[in-house]
């Protein structure tokens, strides 16, 4: 069930907790991954252990306008084409709004939604001429909530959203598929540093998520057996938060 033999998958942010997951979990499912990063180390090292064969890396600073315009092209050339684009990449920039710096907002803004838009819009070209495709981004919990001190990535998370819905309108004819799914708080390092009261009194399931749970979902929606859901934000977050 839910295999993607066959298929090829670029997944952005893979030299993270998530974002390996997620390689990992579409190598296992058969498919052929591409992970993008700015640790090159990381990134050869974490190609080394995903299963199966013809995976591949490449560095790209999501921030870099030139460097997303020809990540798309790289990627194809790598791969021989792309089914599946996972946007995951994403940074913090945390202050209260009263003292965020411009800069601060710009930056958040630029990598975790600007990029999203500028490497899918490159990719449906190749999705629509194969008639198949699958788009899934990664949003938040703060996304759909809020959170003090991070307007600019709430802000740019529940834009992943308004793209998603949007994206999903114009290219479910041809047979792509564009969905959201905004994980809770997750075990990686960008939540090490709250602590257990912290993150489980919110959480009725009453523990953090795994990489693993988010990748799963990932796996789903990229299936076919997804074929039918567009347009979607799925909530991965033990209950934090219920729309």
């Amino acid at each position: 069930m839910f295999s993607l033999e066959q298929k090829r998958a670029l997944v952005t942010g893979g030299s993270g907790g998530i974002g390996f997951a997620i390689a990992q979990s579409l190598a296992q499912a058969g498919a052929q991954v591409m992970i993008t990063g700015t640790r090159e180390s990381v990134l050869a090292q974490n190609v080394l252990e995903l299963p199966g064969s013809g995976h591949g890396f490449l560095v790209a600073n999501m921030a870099d306008r030139a460097a997303v315009s020809t990540l798309a092209d790289q990627a194809g050339k790598q791969l021989g084409g792309v089914d599946i684009l996972v946007n995951n990449a994403g940074i913090t920039r945390d202050n209260l709004s009263i003292r965020l710096k411009d800069e601060d907002w710009d930056e958040v803004l630029e990598v975790n939604l600007r990029a999203v838009f500028a490497l899918s819009q490159k990719l449906i070209r190749v999705m629509m001429k194969q008639r198949f495709g699958r788009i899934i981004n990664i949003s938040s919990v703060v996304g759909l909530a809020g959170n003090a001190g991070q307007i600019n990535y709430s802000a740019a998370k529940a834009g992943l959203g308004g793209l998603t819905r949007s994206l999903a309108q114009e290219v479910a004819s041809r047979g792509i598929t564009v969905n959201c799914i905004a994980p809770g708080y997750i075990a990686t390092p960008m939540t090490a540093g709250l602590s257990d009261d912290v993150l489980t009194t919110k959480i009725p399931i009453n523990r953090v998520g795994r990489p693993e749970e988010i990748a799963a979902a990932v796996v789903f929606l990229a299936s076919t057996e997804a074929a039918y859901i567009t347009g979607e934000t799925l909530s991965v977050n033990g209950g934090m938060y219920m729309a």
